[in-house]
């Protein structure tokens, strides 16, 4: 067999190893058995019952929304496209008003723009009363 017919061979090798590691994985079975409001963390690893709340990119890997009425300002600046700046005007804004009831009431927030709004739209959320869960 000639270089040419060499490669050829190869290149539809990995072609057929693509294909079968394509249709292999991802599984579509879920890793854990448990909603993702109920993972906890323990020494690192994600499990279904007692350990740690997740925290950070964790919880919105999750899926899961921080309270924006109830977020801290370092909580708040780990958002994407947050900074320090517009969480700090954000918790101030809180603290003078009270609690944010509607996202008018954000949008009207010093820095928050359209953008910016749809950002926190998608990783936060407005829960109505305080609540005894975790921010996140």
């Amino acid at each position: 067999m000639n270089r040419t017919g060499s490669l050829a061979a190869a290149t539809l090798g990995l072609m057929a190893l693509g294909g079968v590691v394509r249709w292999r994985w991802p599984s579509p079975t879920p890793a854990l058995d448990c909603a993702p409001a109920q993972v906890r963390f323990r020494d690192g690893v994600a499990v279904c019952g007692e350990g740690a709340p997740p925290t950070g990119a964790q919880a919105l890997a999750l899926g899961l929304k921080l309270d924006l009425n109830s977020a801290s300002e370092e909580e708040l600046a780990r958002l994407p496209g947050v900074g320090r700046s517009l969480a700090r005007k954000l918790v101030e804004a809180r603290e003078a008003q009270g609690r944010f009831s509607s996202w008018a009431e954000v949008d009207a927030v010093s820095g928050v723009g359209s953008a910016k709004l749809e950002t926190l739209q998608a990783a936060t959320e407005l829960r109505e009363a305080p609540s005894t869960r975790p921010v996140w």
